[in-house]
Formats: structure tokens, sequence, C-alpha cells
């Protein structure tokens, strides 16, 4: 039995210290269409506000980062195109995957 018991708190002592080696990478945001501003050129960067309230945060994009209308990749300037044309803004929501290390968005994907 206390063998067994060893065993355990071994188990629990290496899992807490695993679980401390986790970080957050990436923070993704959930936005209204109304509170974010496409990027101009694929090396500008994006204005959003998680609420109406809330402070603008201002993120690089980066050639490398995605573009999504309806969960299809598309060129920035289709996105744009796409984003531009519609009317409920405050309706439509945005979401932007931020990679924290790099300060540059990953992807910004909307559902039309």
């Amino acid at each position: 039995m206390k063998t067994k018991s060893t065993l355990i708190c071994a188990l629990l002592l290496l899992s807490l210290s695993a679980a401390a080696e986790f970080k957050t990478v990436s923070l993704a945001y959930e936005v209204a269409l109304s509170n974010f501003r496409v990027p101009a050129t694929p090396s500008s960067g994006v204005i959003f506000r998680e609420c109406t309230e809330c402070n603008s945060k201002a993120v690089r994009v980066t050639a490398d980062t995605l573009y999504k209308i309806n969960g299809k990749a598309v060129t920035l300037k289709e996105f744009r195109k796409s984003v531009f044309r519609i009317r409920r803004r405050a309706e439509t929501t945005v979401i932007v995957l931020h990679h924290l290390e790099t300060d540059t968005i990953v992807s910004v994907s909307v559902t039309i």
C-alpha cells in the first residue's frame, strides 16, 4: 500500500510540473465588423475593438496572414471587396487570431 501511495504522489508531482509548462501562444478575438478595420496592404495592420467601449488594438498583418470568407481562404483583395459589401456591420462577426509571440495576425475570418 505504501508503494502505491508513493507512486501516486510521484505521478502527481510530475503532472504538476508538466501543467506549469503550458503557455498561451495565440488569442482569438470575436469582434463586430463595425469595430474592425480591414488592412489596406499585406504588410499593414488591422485595428479592432473587442467591444464598443473598449480601447482599440492595432496589430500587424503579414504576407502569411490567412483571410477567410465563409470558411474559404481568399486573397486580401477579395476579402476587402467582400467585407466592404456587408451592410449589417454591427451584426456581422469577425474572428481575429492574434499570435502573441510575434505580435502578428495569423488569420481573419468572416461569415456572411
